[in-house]
């Protein structure tokens, strides 16, 4: 089958997690025997678009405006462009190379019109895979007034995305109950639970604790987004009363709407790195003890961050506070493979954080249970198989 993935960030310049998603994806369908083209964006190009192969897959890149780490306003612009950009550079191309299926990732939410062109042009079916309610989520952070003429905008652009989908699959089963409860018909919705490919880690010479410093320390990395939506304050703020205790140490590698929080503080225990290539983000979590996130307490929709993926594949136990409600925390609690916690639970967070840096064997053991729970529900095959079913 010729099938053409399309999102908005993409190895090698991204270091999004959705890029090294669709990346797997990619990799594992040609594997299965599938013909793939990816379809991307990249505003370092000088030309119009450029066809070019990341490890074996071909990818057809187009010159569009930045949208990461611009000011929002910019980046509502260039996203809202971003598929007329695309059919004007690449429509050409697609009328010589027909394709059967088109599976797409959000966010971006704007890819609604270029899919009603593609679909239309090749009789195809489409599988969107949606891994943000957006705009719901900032609403519920405070962010934007619902029903307010920006909402407004963006909410169109939502439901264009979701129109020109055959298929909808969310991350979770609490998104899932969730649109059912604000929308009268789900029926194309089901839940995708997120993947990744399974490698064996690299060997390591602890590069980067000897960089930093911190020798033997017990290491909570933080590693993508640090925006809104990720509720950073309570990292800090455990950082901060877990600073008198010695032996530990939390680094943070990414970039967002929140790192000048990051910034701002003065602590002995806390690392800011801006972001880095996939390759090197990687070896930087293998040196790492324990994997660490948040979510903003105040979302409805309940998000699967894709960095957990990361932390199972290195088999580290994860520690993170979510909002109440949130699918994960009984998910990686039932499974051993680490602590999750609900808004409101900073003690029992504070605790286990302690727990997690004094205790060896329940890091070992909670890592073991982490890369366990990886491979029995978040498999690339396991996502094809589910994503494939509905074009056959």
């Amino acid at each position: 089958m010729k099938i053409l993935l399309i999102v908005d960030d993409y190895l090698p310049h991204s270091t999004k997690v959705a890029s090294k998603m669709m990346h797997d994806l990619a990799l594992e369908l040609q594997e299965q025997g599938h013909q793939i083209m990816v379809l991307s964006s990249n505003p370092e190009l000088e030309s119009t678009y450029s066809l070019k192969k990341v490890e074996g897959v071909n990818v057809l890149f187009f010159k569009s405006g930045k949208i990461k780490n611009v000011p929002k306003f910019r980046r509502a612009i260039n996203e809202t462009l971003l598929p007329y950009i695309a059919w004007k550079a690449t429509k050409k191309y697609f009328e010589e190379n027909t394709h059967e299926a088109i599976i797409y990732y959000s966010p971006t939410i704007f890819w609604g019109f270029l899919i009603g062109k593609l679909k239309r042009m090749w009789k195809a079916k489409s599988y969107l895979i949606l891994r943000d309610i957006f705009p719901q989520w900032t609403v519920d952070s405070g962010l934007m007034i619902k029903n307010s003429p920006i909402y407004l905008y963006f909410k169109f652009f939502e439901q264009l995305n979701y129109r020109f989908a055959d298929r909808i699959g969310v991350m979770s089963s609490a998104n899932l109950d969730y649109l059912k409860s604000v929308r009268r018909n789900c029926d194309k919705f089901e839940v995708l639970h997120n993947w990744t490919s399974i490698k064996k880690a690299h060997s390591t010479n602890s590069i980067f604790r000897k960089q930093l410093g911190l020798g033997n320390k017990i290491i909570f990395f933080y590693g993508g987004n640090i925006g809104h939506a990720q509720n950073i304050l309570s990292l800090i703020s455990l950082a901060k009363r877990m600073n008198h205790i010695p032996n530990h140490h939390f680094l943070f590698v990414g970039n967002g709407d929140e790192v000048q929080l990051l910034l701002k503080q003065n602590l002995s225990n806390l690392t800011y790195l801006p972001p880095v290539d996939q390759e090197t983000y990687f070896e930087m979590l293998q040196e790492a003890d324990i994997g660490l996130f948040s979510l903003n307490p105040n979302h409805k929709t309940h998000n699967f961050p894709g960095k957990l993926l990361g932390y199972m594949q290195y088999s580290k136990p994860i520690l993170g506070i979510v909002n109440k409600g949130n699918d994960l925390k009984d998910l990686i609690n039932q499974h051993n493979a680490g602590f999750i916690f609900n808004y409101g639970e900073e003690e029992k967070f504070f605790e286990a954080a302690k727990c997690l840096a004094n205790s060896t064997e329940q890091r070992k053991e909670f890592g073991l249970n982490s890369l366990k729970l990886l491979e029995s529900q978040f498999s690339t095959a396991k996502a094809i198989d589910q994503i494939l079913n509905h074009f056959n």
